[in-house]
């Protein structure tokens, strides 16, 4: 089955505008997020799904030079951007990252994709439709990753009416687990406090320090390396520790 990445972003973030094509140790962040979404070794195809608007030309352009595909839609309906780019690219099975993640781990990813293959190896019973880390959080936001099949896409896609439906791409289905087989990928231990996320210059100074500290040329390092940085230096992640996610935010 073609597993596809698709990684949404955009340029008209409200609190750190641009945030995506910021430099990180050399690289922008969406490289960075590309780079790690293809080290789980599973993708087929990755994606970044940005806007029409001008504004959003940088974006498509870099997309081109990383070696992934650019698809350009609609600004404030999300979902219809990744069903359309999931189509073009003709997606059995799509993965959904958002650009604003550049300690995405794609090890992570790996893991979650095997155990949503192997929900599909059953000769009985209905597979499953969608399988996050985000149901219930136990990994730091910032490694969120959403896997699901073309088929819930395109029936969230022609169903979902409410505009907090269009915007997130993915409420509809988990909203509806009478309608699809949900299921929830939780680590051994709760991280679920740690901010990863790139939304705020709060959060670019933790993630600054963090790749000071980490970053190296030959691959990306890890979640245990990072855990076991904040561990031992607790104060990066006070950085950011005040600041509060944005609940209508689309990357």
């Amino acid at each position: 089955m073609k597993t596809v990445a698709i990684v949404q972003a955009r340029m008209g973030s409200t609190r750190l505008p641009g945030k995506v094509l910021l430099s990180l140790c050399g690289k922008s962040v969406l490289a960075h997020v590309v780079e790690r979404v293809r080290v789980s070794g599973v993708i087929d195809e990755v994606i970044v799904a940005t806007t029409d608007r001008q504004a959003d030309d940088a974006i498509a352009a870099l997309a081109t030079k990383l070696g992934a595909v650019p698809f350009r839609g609609s600004e404030e309906d999300v979902l219809s951007r990744y069903y359309l780019a999931a189509v073009e690219s003709k997606a059995e099975i799509v993965v959904r990252v958002t650009a604003d993640c550049p300690l995405f781990d794609g090890e992570l990813l790996r893991a979650m994709l095997a155990q949503f293959a192997a929900g599909h190896g059953h000769v009985q019973g209905p597979g499953i439709d969608y399988l996050s880390n985000t149901l219930t959080r136990t990994y730091p936001r910032g490694l969120d990753a959403e896997i699901f099949t073309f088929a819930a896409l395109e029936r969230a896609y022609r169903a979902a009416t409410h505009p907090f439906e269009r915007e997130h791409v993915t409420p509809f289905i988990y909203s509806h687990p009478e309608l699809f087989t949900l299921r929830n990928f939780a680590s051994d231990h709760d991280h679920s406090r740690h901010r990863w996320t790139l939304d705020t210059e709060e959060d670019w100074r933790l993630i600054e320090a963090i790749y000071a500290k980490l970053y190296r040329r030959d691959g990306p390092f890890g979640t245990r390396e990072t855990l076991a940085l904040l561990e031992r230096e607790p104060a990066l992640a006070e950085l950011n520790a005040h600041v509060t996610q944005k609940v209508t935010a689309n990357a």
